[in-house]
């Protein structure tokens, strides 16, 4: 893998998995990746769910998003790769 190609991937895999972090709630991470059935899933159960659930689905898309970022930050650059970006891995 050329140099300027692991920077590239580095950053991705930085960006996903703070979006992951931050605002997985929300599949912010996901739609970073490209995954877009994915992110609108985990965006209308946070939503949707989370009136109707009293916040309880929102929490759960929270805690799916942090362990993702988490997931990902820990990932070296060709693992994430192969499997995220490659692989088209869209959960955990």
């Amino acid at each position: 893998m050329a140099e300027n190609d692991l920077t590239e991937v580095s950053n991705k895999k930085l960006a996903a998995g703070l979006l992951g972090i931050f605002l997985g709630a929300f599949g912010v991470h996901k739609f970073a990746l490209g995954y877009t059935k994915p992110g609108v899933i985990m965006l209308v159960i946070s939503l949707a769910g989370g009136v109707v659930t009293c916040g309880a689905a929102s929490f759960v898309m929270g805690v799916i998003g942090l362990i993702e970022g988490i997931i990902y930050l820990q990932k070296t650059p060709e693992e994430f790769q192969a499997l995220y970006i490659d692989g088209r891995k869209e959960w955990f």
